[in-house]
């Protein structure tokens, strides 16, 4: 059963060197308080794994500018443009993903797959050093599961148990990523008991969640 802990107490489970996966679709679904969390505490040299780095002056962009990332594997970047100067300049690692591949890759890894096929990147600098296999024909590119330390995850409600629910769009990338981690923080809007939330609108069982930290108000969010 998940744990309900504080903000302070949720961040300690981030270390340096960390690799991290990060819910959210241009803001949408990221975990805005436990974003902000990591830049206060000063952790490092993290591997960040996330559809994008956000817009700049929004939480998740803070984890570039403030450089708790040494390296990146995203599906873009261009709505930050630090993100893109640090690459440019050498002081930033930077894989770009395929969107759709990145998605599959983490869903691969949280299902116990061997990886995926995708005919996504054939004829381009994707298919550098990566297995080809011909299946009816068609050339594919072997994509290899990724998983993670940590996901920093976010849902609009849980129940004490951490079954989840995601705000229409706000799902994108969170359940996925809750399900290919050793570890799962989840930032949640409200905390109701066990048996308040019909089973029919769970989208991430508790079984894969470890710890909720329920949202503050914007005003006493920071971190001492």
């Amino acid at each position: 059963m998940a744990q309900v802990v504080s903000l302070e107490e949720a961040i300690l489970k981030v270390q340096n060197g960390m690799t991290v996966m990060v819910g959210g679709f241009i803001g949408c679904g990221a975990p805005d308080q436990l974003l902000e969390a990591v830049c206060q505490k000063g952790i490092k040299e993290l591997t960040l794994i996330a559809n994008d780095t956000g817009i700049l002056g929004d939480a998740m962009s803070q984890l570039i500018v403030k450089r708790c990332v040494s390296k990146l594997i995203a599906t873009h970047i261009g709505t930050n443009k630090e993100t893109g100067r640090q690459m440019t300049a050498g002081e930033l690692e930077v894989k770009l993903v395929p969107q759709g591949t990145l998605v599959e890759q983490i869903r691969a890894a949280g299902a116990g797959l061997g990886g995926i096929l995708t005919p996504t990147g054939i004829g381009t600098i994707v298919e550098e050093g990566k297995q080809k296999l011909v299946v009816n024909g068609t050339e594919y590119l072997l994509e290899l599961p990724i998983r993670a330390n940590v996901a920093l995850i976010k849902a609009y409600k849980a129940d004490k148990g951490g079954n989840l629910v995601y705000h229409r769009a706000a799902r994108n990338f969170n359940p996925l990523m809750a399900m290919a981690v050793d570890l799962v923080i989840a930032q949640v809007d409200q905390i109701v008991e066990v048996g308040e939330i019909d089973p029919d609108e769970v989208m991430s069982p508790g079984i894969f969640i470890d710890y909720l930290v329920q949202k503050r108000p914007r005003e006493v969010s920071k971190i001492g």
